[in-house]
């Protein structure tokens, strides 16, 4: 997959001309860019680093050594806030007035990163108002690059700050985030490419994983309107000492993804202030 990826990248062009075209030889200048490429790889370099592109909920997003490389797993978190929005609507009232929370849910997307969860966010709820947050400059630069190639931008706002730090109380229906969750304990189990590579403050949490997810819960209460969900990724190995954290909030659900690793943290806020 790699290998197929950096011809790609040398050819500027994708997997269906590829396949198309098995008889295709390469210049000798393509020869010399993918033996670069390989070279940079044979590193440890991620693909995904030297060829600035990764795909995520069909969209091709740029990515750069600034932002985490969005993975398959982080899908669910979109599939779990497509699914709260749209059993919202289906139980929200016919009577009830024009500000529902649910025909235009306002959503914050917590450590951006590239973009990613945002972005597919905004292709599958039109009418659904979207802030991205992230502590980084240069990832929020790649996230409205990305913004901007998919012609997303004018329907996500992005701005620059810890978590959800400074933002208003109770302005949110949807609290996403895909945050640090890795302990350093951990490390030694970690990918080396992931360890060498990727933003280290994006995959390590701290000493156990939850440090940056225990200033997130607390944070969201504050943020989300009474009734209003957050939803983030986790791994197994904090799984237990999130519950132990959402014990205040209410319908906790604990979803594993396609490897039958628990994988995202769903809970509703159950009351304001506090």
């Amino acid at each position: 997959m790699n290998a197929e990826l950096l011809i790609m990248f040398t050819l500027d062009c994708d997997r269906a001309y590829l396949y198309a075209h098995p008889e295709r030889e390469l210049t000798a200048d393509e020869m010399s860019r993918y033996d670069a490429a390989l070279a940079r790889r044979a590193t440890g370099v991620p693909a995904q680093y030297i060829t600035g592109h990764q795909e995520f909920w069909a969209m091709d997003l740029i990515v750069s050594p600034a932002v985490l490389i969005p993975r398959p797993e982080t899908e669910h978190l979109v599939e779990a806030v497509l699914e709260i929005v749209g059993n919202q609507a289906q139980s929200q009232p016919q009577d009830q007035g024009p500000r529902t929370g649910v025909s235009a849910p306002q959503i914050v997307d917590v450590g951006t990163g590239s973009g990613a969860i945002a972005l597919a966010l905004a292709r599958e709820l039109p009418s659904a108002e979207i802030l991205a947050t992230d502590i980084s400059e240069e990832a929020l630069e790649v996230a409205r690059a990305n913004a901007a190639r998919h012609e997303l931008t004018s329907r996500i706002a992005f701005h620059r700050t810890d978590l959800l730090a400074g933002l208003l109380l109770e302005s949110f229906d949807i609290v996403v985030s895909n945050p640090p969750y890795v302990g350093e304990s951990e490390e030694d189990q970690v990918q080396i490419e992931v360890r060498k590579f990727e933003p280290r403050g994006a995959v390590f949490a701290g000493p156990t994983g939850l440090e940056v997810i225990e200033r997130l819960i607390p944070q969201a209460h504050e943020a989300l309107r009474p009734g209003g969900t957050l939803i983030f990724e986790i791994s197994g190995t904090i799984a237990d000492g999130v519950r132990g954290l959402l014990a205040r909030w209410t319908d906790v659900v604990i979803k594993n993804d396609l490897q039958g690793i628990p994988r995202v943290a769903v809970a509703r806020n159950i009351a304001s202030g506090g």
